[in-house]
């Protein structure tokens, strides 16, 4: 058997390099501990071991550029000249664990941030030196001071110059750390990190105006300009009330306190709060969604026990989680000392999964208690839930209560209603039931209008992310498909047992092909003739439903490289029963011929929106000339 040793000398450095992910954490460390040193004294009181005044329990962050130094002040439990050396030189000792422990029963595990003993150490990160001057809240304790030059050295003696309770925290800021004695950038580190912190943080002083109780010549309230404390934080944010006491105008003002810069107001919110089998609070709001897929990084925000953690969320919630806004506060979740530890954390991944399963719940909830409301909200939310059923198992199946169907008629359905609106008619000849869908009503209005007559239906599926959606959906849905209108003709979209006869013989079509196939570009579309209705346009374009899916998985990053690469293909469809099409067979003249041919076929061209630059100019041209 034996013991580690550890080299006292190489342990600043490692703390100064490599504890957090980020120097400027500094600030949140300790102004943390400031929070902790209160919110025990208060602890003390409400139990009657400390019989003192309270008083003013303020924290102050003074910034002196002149010294070089920033303040950390605080009017808590203050520490003895034991306690000094306790709980700063004994590295990795949590006096707030300590704290916790010993009273485990009378007080809320929660009251406390700290739990590692290290926060403290982060000083070290930006100053060359630090002292710490402290009296305790107990009767007749001397003040002490510490120093340390961030040597595993230090000094500590007891003075007579501190007559506050409470500790203040000097740091003497580095050479290559001068940054942090901007004034403006110790404000933004506080509103970014302590904003929502349980006890009031000042930093200086504003201005503001008051009514002195007079009124002016004209009756109107005369006001002075005082000068007041400038508080960074709200002690009592939202998150932290209990539901019954918050109004939606609270939740809506709480909103706008999170998102200064958002103008528009949240579509709806859900309220954690959750104390089994984990601790969790905060509030998610339901941002309106565009229908591209946007990934933003800084939506939701990370916190425990109110103090700030991340709000790049990547990997440690569901990525689609990630596209509403809010907090999400646990004092389970570790003030990270690194990234990857806190993405690897077990009860991180437990609060994740709570998380997906209140957001579904609220979901049901919402479509339940008012449909009609629920779909006037779908078309701005369908993104993350789609986005969400595809990425979360679970999700999916509480989803598909209330995922709903949009027909480009503006109806919604869920997917039990649609199946059986459609199913009648649009069940095929091998009895899979095939869903059309369009991706745009403008340009493929002409297929849409086929489709109809035929009295099919046809559904909106216009996202970025449907293409993928609609993979799963054929996985998931027994027995259907869904087929973009305008891949096919309308008699092979659904195909039946019944067909068309042919106006045309194998022979005449075998002549007309060449002339067809002379006026399109080979290497981008394949002619094929196909028994129509005389109704039917005389030549359509499409696009074959598995290259075009699979292109557009690829434009998202589906990994289908290979179809990505592969150049555009469609099908310039020749109804061989069109009258348009008997005229072109008949006509003698072989240059009239190729005219017909080119102009029918720039026709579907342009209804696809396919006839462009020095094509369309000379179809112009040309239908003038046909005209005349």
């Amino acid at each position: 058997m034996g013991k580690i040793q550890v080299q006292t000398e190489n342990i600043f450095p490692i703390i100064k390099k490599f504890l957090y992910s980020d120097n400027e954490i500094f600030l949140r460390e300790l102004v943390s501990n400031a929070v902790d040193a209160t919110q025990k004294l208060k602890a003390l009181a409400s139990l009657g071991e400390f019989k003192g005044e309270l008083g003013d329990t303020k924290i102050e962050v003074l910034v002196d550029k002149s010294s070089k130094t920033i303040t950390i002040k605080d009017k808590g439990i203050g520490m003895t000249k034991d306690e000094v050396e306790k709980y700063i030189t004994q590295i990795a000792f949590s006096g707030a664990e300590e704290f916790v422990n010993k009273y485990k029963d009378k007080v809320d595990k929660n009251v406390v941030i700290g739990h590692f003993g290290l926060g403290f150490y982060s000083a070290f990160m930006v100053a060359k030196k630090v002292e710490i001057f402290s009296l305790s809240h107990k009767e007749n304790s001397k003040a002490v001071r510490w120093e340390c030059d961030g040597s595993p050295e230090y000094q500590i003696e007891e003075i007579s110059n501190k007559a506050e309770r409470g500790t203040n925290i000097v740091l003497h800021i580095a050479d290559d750390c001068e940054e942090y004695l901007e004034e403006s950038k110790i404000e933004g580190l506080l509103k970014k990190y302590c904003k929502f912190l349980p006890v009031e943080i000042k930093f200086g002083t504003r201005k503001k105006f008051e009514p002195t109780g007079e009124k002016d010549k004209d009756g109107n309230d005369k006001e002075k300009e005082v000068e007041v404390d400038n508080i960074i934080n709200n002690p009592s944010p939202a998150w932290t009330k209990k539901p019954a006491d918050l109004k939606d105008e609270d939740y809506k003002s709480f909103y706008r306190e999170l998102y200064p810069m958002q103008f528009e107001e949240p579509l709806f919110h859900i309220h954690l709060n959750v104390d089994y089998p984990f601790n969790l609070t905060g509030i998610l709001y339901f941002p309106k969604l565009s229908n591209k897929l946007e990934m933003p990084k800084d939506r939701i925000q990370l916190y425990s026990n109110q103090v700030f953690v991340t709000d790049n969320v990547e990997n440690i919630v569901p990525d689609f989680l990630t596209l509403l806004r809010g907090v999400i506060d646990s004092p389970d979740i570790p003030l990270n000392v690194s990234r990857s530890y806190l993405q690897a954390d077990g009860n991180v991944k437990k609060i994740s999964s709570h998380i997906t399963k209140k957001v579904a719940d609220k979901l049901e909830e919402l479509f339940k208690k008012d449909r009609a409301d629920f779909e006037k909200k779908w078309d701005d939310i369908k993104v993350f839930v789609q986005y969400g059923m595809l990425s979360d198992e679970k999700f999916y199946e509480k989803a598909v209560k209330f995922a709903l169907f949009k027909n480009t008629d503006g109806k919604y359905f869920t997917f039990e209603e649609y199946e059986n609106h459609v199913k009648a008619l649009q069940t095929d000849k091998d009895k899979r039931v095939v869903y059309l869908y369009s991706t745009n009503v403008h340009e493929q209005h002409a297929y849409i209008d086929a489709a109809k007559a035929r009295g099919y239906d046809v559904l909106l599926m216009d996202t970025m992310i449907d293409s993928h959606y609609i993979n799963q959906l054929e996985s998931k849905l027994k027995d259907t498909s869904f087929v973009r209108v305008d891949s096919d003709t309308i008699d092979k979209l659904i195909k039946k047992e019944e067909n068309i006869p042919s106006k045309l013989s194998e022979e005449e079509i075998k002549s007309l092909q060449p002339v067809i196939e002379s006026v399109v570009p080979k290497e981008q579309f394949m002619v094929v003739f196909e028994n129509m209705s005389e109704t039917d346009s005389p030549m359509i374009i499409t696009r074959p439903e598995f290259m075009r899916r699979m292109k557009d998985m690829n434009a998202l990053g589906g990994g289908m490289n290979f179809y990505g690469n592969m150049p555009e293909m469609y099908n310039l469809v020749v109804n061989s029963n069109h009258p348009l099409i008997t005229k072109i067979k008949n006509e003698a003249d072989e240059a009239k011929k190729s005219t017909l041919a080119k102009q029918a076929s720039d026709l579907a061209l342009l209804s696809q929106g396919l006839l462009k630059g020095e094509q369309l100019t000379n179809f112009i041209k040309r239908s003038v000339e046909l005209i005349d």
